[in-house]
């Protein structure tokens, strides 16, 4: 059978096999020193005769397997360990707020559910960049991209596979940054606004001291019945001396004392619960009336008394940029509406950015590092993310016209992944030979 008329030298076609081989099964061999073959890259010729490489079409489709899989892997365990990083942070002030406004659990697994959600369109990309960085650098450190560069894949046969899966990532963050993360956001600020309501307006708990009013009305309840009764009830009320309405206790030390009402009672009633006015119904109890530091104390014995309490509506805001639906922005002429929009475009258009960037940038020199150029590619990620926030700051602010957006700063992006392209990726004269010409 006649050899095929591709290759510089027909006494290595035994070695030009085994590094197909080899490339199939993913794993490239230390002996690849025996010698380098150049095969054409287009020949009408052997076309025409038909002589087809197809140990060269299996070996690359398994290629961009390969390296599709070490791309995907990689990227995969980056965003899990920079997901469970940000969560930590994201775990310690939820808690902080939950503490200080007594959340109950079922309201902070549900915060931290949303906002994780909020986090996968910054750390997504991220985690792709980085993971083209360690998954070529790792073929370039082992001499893995040597032998496959030596068997004629340039960067389009690397763009291929990283793309296939760039595709992917570019849906689920269009999904996340147009759908998703607005719909959380809103759902988050909804469950943290019931939240508050719920703590400042909400049922008594037994056994623990409660504050109305802005901490003008405190009151403790031993325990709480199924139906809802309150036993064994104590309520503090400080009055102004001169208007007798309720004052914050917690301006005491701004004014002079204002006069104390204690109330106790075997039992009371919480009235209005979860609404911005309740009265506390009590029974069976006595009242101690007075001003601290004043001799003078009236105490009062009573069957049954109310203690009327007005908490005020909570500020109702109008919703942010983040919240609003990509319908809502659009037909929308703020500035702040656009520039939320042209955001929310970035996130997706950032992915295909960085990884025309990751691809030139994760090429290694010999005997370099396998993390050599993890230094210089986040300081690049660090200098485009930082450019698109000066940019959106700028939409926001008016400076940069509504119809350019955040667009320039990718322009000016891509043209670096151009230039770092044609630098480590020179246009070569292709060198072949052909046998029996």
């Amino acid at each position: 059978m006649r050899k095929p008329a591709c290759y510089a030298d027909p006494h290595r076609d035994a070695g030009v096999r085994e590094i197909a081989s080899g490339i199939a099964q993913g794993i490239v061999r230390d002996h690849l020193n025996a010698g380098v073959v150049y095969p054409i890259r287009s020949t009408r010729a052997a076309r025409a005769r038909g002589e087809i490489r197809t140990f060269e079409v299996r070996a690359l489709r398994t290629l961009d397997r390969y390296i599709f899989r070490e791309v995907a892997i990689t990227w995969i365990a980056v965003t899990v360990v920079l997901l469970a990083i940000l969560l930590a942070n994201q775990l310690a002030r939820v808690l902080s707020q939950a503490a200080a406004n007594d959340f109950p659990r079922e309201v902070v697994f549900a915060l931290i559910g949303l906002t994780t959600t909020g986090n996968l369109s910054v750390i997504m990309p991220i985690g792709f960049f980085l993971a083209i960085m360690l998954g070529l650098g790792r073929l370039y450190h082992e001499s893995e991209m040597a032998a496959i560069q030596s068997c004629g894949v340039g960067p389009s046969g690397l763009f291929r596979p990283i793309a296939v899966l760039c595709v992917v990532i570019v849906g689920l963050l269009a999904w996340l940054s147009f759908v998703a993360i607005p719909s959380a956001s809103a759902r988050a600020q909804a469950i943290r606004a019931e939240a508050l309501r719920e703590a400042q307006f909400g049922l008594l708990e037994p056994g623990r001291f409660r504050p109305f009013a802005g901490g003008s009305v405190m009151v403790y309840a031993e325990r709480v019945d199924s139906n809802g009764v309150l036993h064994n009830v104590n309520v503090f009320v400080e009055r102004d001396r001169e208007t007798n309405g309720e004052v914050p206790l917690t301006n005491a030390a701004n004014r002079p004392p204002g006069r104390f009402e204690i109330w106790t009672a075997t039992r009371a009633e919480q009235r209005g619960a979860g609404q911005a006015e309740q009265t506390f119904v009590l029974y069976d109890g006595e009242r101690f009336e007075g001003v601290p530091g004043e001799g003078e104390f009236r105490m009062i014995k009573f069957s049954e008394g109310g203690i009327p309490i007005r908490l005020g509506e909570l500020s109702s805001k109008a919703p942010k940029a983040e919240m609003k639906t990509t319908a809502q922005l659009l037909a929308s002429r703020k500035l702040d509406d656009n520039a939320e929009f042209h955001w929310r475009l970035a996130v997706p258009v950032s992915a295909v950015i960085l990884m025309a960037l990751a691809i030139p940038l994760a090429k290694l020199r010999p005997r370099q590092g396998r993390f050599g150029r993890i230094g210089i590619a986040i300081l690049v990620y660090f200098l485009y993310q930082q450019s698109l926030v000066a940019a959106r700051t700028w939409l926001e602010e008016g400076v940069v016209p509504p119809g350019v957006g955040l667009w320039w700063v990718h322009a000016i992006a891509l043209c670096g992944a151009a230039w770092l392209l044609t630098r480590e990726y020179p246009v070569a004269r292709a060198r072949a030979v052909a046998v029996g010409a």
